[in-house]
């Protein structure tokens, strides 16, 4: 694992840097999409370099990480209504590339069982992009989530869904209750996993999943496992991290031609 620690507005370029340099080498590339607040930037700067810098995404394909339960086609907050206003709108993504778990879906472990073959299907996901939540949790695989976990249906803790209410007007009660996600065994699938953590809130969180035990109970603690993965935090989420200084040394000395 990688630890790169930037100055907050550097995360999201970093992390654009990696999309690019994968997409110049394999235009037909399969990226994994985040929600949340984390890779909005990164969504920021991907559509910044495509509009002044030709940076295309025609030829891509894209897997989403998650959906609520039951929002409304044209709920604001249904991540896929999300993903297209802040990425696939803005970018020359074909339509229907960007594929996510139907969370309206009448057999619910149906739809997950076809998301999770149509991972497969395409290759696997090169680039996931992913936050982690205040408890540890990537996705929506909440604290307690099996380590082998695939696509499936899942309760959201009263942690996410405070902390998502902000994205509800502040009100708990309209974050959804249920969830489809990709499992943990689906995340760790990807061959390439770069995670951005910003804040003090997310420091506890960080410190897990770098330095702490590997365990269902930080779920992002399976990320230890993977052969590719970069965190990128800023100094307020790193604030907790025992070997930041040496995570600082070793990103310093890093040899130009080897990217993220």
């Amino acid at each position: 694992m990688e630890v790169v620690i930037a100055p907050a507005g550097e995360l999201a370029r970093l992390a654009a840097d990696a999309v690019q340099e994968l997409l110049v080498a394999r235009p037909g590339a399969v990226l994994g999409l985040a929600t949340g607040s984390s890779p909005l930037a990164v969504y920021d700067e991907l559509a910044r370099r495509h509009a002044e810098e030709g940076l295309s995404f025609a030829r891509a394909r894209a897997f989403m990480l998650d959906e609520y339960v039951g929002l409304p086609a044209a709920h604001p907050e249904r991540y896929r209504t999300v993903i297209e206003k802040e990425f696939a709108a803005r970018v020359d993504i074909a339509p229907g590339a960007v594929q996510g778990p139907d969370g309206l879906a009448a057999d619910l472990p149906a739809a997950c069982a076809a998301y999770e073959a149509a991972i497969t299907d395409a290759g696997g996901v090169d680039l996931q992009l992913l936050g982690i939540g205040t408890d540890g949790h990537i996705a929506f695989n909440e604290p307690g989530s099996s380590l082998a976990s695939r696509t499936r249906i899942k309760t959201l803790t009263k942690q996410t869904r405070e902390d998502n209410a902000r994205f509800f007007g502040g009100s708990v009660e309209d974050v959804p209750r249920h969830c489809l996600t990709q499992g943990l065994a689906t995340v760790m699938s990807a061959r390439h996993l770069v995670l951005l953590a910003s804040g003090r809130a997310k420091a506890e969180a960080v410190h897990q999943l770098v330095e702490g035990p590997i365990s269902a109970m930080w779920p992002a603690t399976i990320m230890q496992m993977h052969p590719h993965a970069t965190v990128l935090v800023d100094d307020a989420a790193a604030s907790r991290l025992q070997l930041a200084d040496y995570y600082r040394q070793t990103y310093a000395g890093k040899p130009d031609w080897q990217g993220l």
